[in-house]
């Protein structure tokens, strides 16, 4: 069964240009000399961004490749003002970030409900002649053209808003301890890779109190190079103040697995080793109390480690006061404020924006014409294996060239 949740997609958009003003002298009946009465141009529509909480994917965007403004309608005589082209509002989820395409360069940002953001701006409609009426140029025959449209190709992300974020490898059991705490019902398996879309689960608390926690698919060694699913969905847990780090008890060294998760987060976002981390061992209803103690002198004494059972619920109690006090800690609060509570976001490699539009656009074809990319279309590209191997001739050396084949004939 397809999946309903997107957060990438990628749209052409387009602003309106202003229409032009007009020149017209006004000659009727009775008044021949009337004067200049062209009118202004009307201004192009623009293309705003406005976040929607109603929304929680990218989905209704997914098949909407171009999305164009009105033009501005031309000025008209009798002062006539073109009419104005209408703005598009594009419907986003709340944590929607945006880049440039072409350049991989960071746009925009729209993070609350009903915030409106201009991505493109329509074009001004130009001054028609009578705006440029004087004392000593009564009758002006000229008139403004309106400026032009904007065009950008754009990619929009979703990161998903969420106070602690599930880390590890596959089966590590970030699913179960989701379903085990929150009324979500991720997919759970004996099979590596069970999740393949990010998850959101409401944890109840004390007093009526909650906090939200986002479950990602795992990640593997070496998924900064492309292994497994990649680090394409690290992006959910960039918003989240708190990482909860999972290893499952039986793993033969925790320390190490917990270095690995390390390591590759910080190959995606150095920034994200700055945020708070809690070490949870799972799986412990497979291990012994003399076990447990042996397995906590291995560990780092800087980290706070919970040994939890999400099948048996050992733990998970102390676990959500862990978690709970971790986030209200004075220290978070203050690199909270420090941040300014905003994400800083880096621009996209092109390398790796380059895989991933490839890779969007596919998906979306095949859903859209029924089918993907021929690989026979790319067979005049598979002699290229390398850019440096194409030539390129300058202009000058053309002219050059064909000075030496005239002498030649001569």
């Amino acid at each position: 069964m397809e999946s309903n949740f997107v957060d990438y997609v990628k749209i052409q958009c387009r602003s309106g240009k202003g229409g032009r003003g007009s020149m017209h002298l006004r000659h009727v009946k009775y008044n021949p000399n009337g004067g200049p009465d062209g009118g202004d141009g009307g201004n192009g529509g623009s293309i705003i961004l406005r976040g929607n909480h109603n929304y929680w994917t990218l989905l209704h965007l997914r098949y909407q490749r171009h999305i164009y403004a009105e033009h501005g309608g031309n000025g008209g005589r009798d002062k006539c003002h073109g009419t104005n082209g209408k703005d598009i509002y594009i419907d986003v989820p709340c944590g929607t970030v945006v880049y440039n395409a072409e350049t991989g360069k960071y746009v925009c940002d729209v993070m609350e409900d009903k915030q409106e953001v201009v991505l493109l701006k329509g074009g001004r409609g130009g001054l028609g002649n009578f705006q440029f009426r004087t004392a000593t140029n009564q009758a002006p025959r000229y008139a403004q053209p309106g400026e032009p449209m904007q065009e950008m190709t754009i990619i929009m992300e979703l990161k998903l808003l969420a106070d602690v974020g599930l880390v590890g490898l596959p089966n590590a059991g970030k699913s179960t301890l989701l379903s085990a705490l929150s009324s979500a019902r991720p997919k759970i398996a004996n099979y590596p890779f069970t999740t393949l879309e990010p998850s959101l689960g409401i944890v109840g608390y004390r007093d009526n109190q909650s906090f939200v926690m986002a479950d990602i698919p795992g990640i593997i060694e070496g998924a900064a190079e492309g292994k497994g699913l990649g680090l394409r969905f690290l992006r959910h847990i960039e918003r989240n103040s708190l990482l909860l780090f999972m290893v499952p008890g039986d793993t033969d060294d925790i320390k190490k697995e917990y270095q690995l998760l390390l390591n590759e987060l910080e190959q995606f976002n150095p920034e994200m080793l700055q945020k708070h981390r809690v070490l949870a061992v799972t799986k412990c209803d497979l291990l012994d109390d003399e076990l447990i103690e042996m397995l906590k002198e291995t560990l780092p004494d800087d980290l706070q480690v919970v040994f939890i059972s999400a099948v048996t619920g050992q733990g998970l109690e102390e676990l959500k006061d862990v978690l709970w006090k971790e986030l209200n800690s004075e220290s978070n609060k203050i690199a909270g404020v420090i941040a300014g509570d905003t994400l800083v976001h880096r621009d996209k490699d092109l390398s790796y924006l380059a895989a991933e539009v490839f890779e969007e656009d596919r998906d979306a074809d095949e859903e859209i014409y029924g089918g993907g990319y021929d690989d026979e279309d790319d067979e005049e590209f598979d002699d290229i294996e390398d850019a440096d191997d194409i030539e390129y001739i300058d202009i000058e050396d053309v002219e050059d060239l064909e000075d030496a084949e005239e002498q030649k004939e001569n």
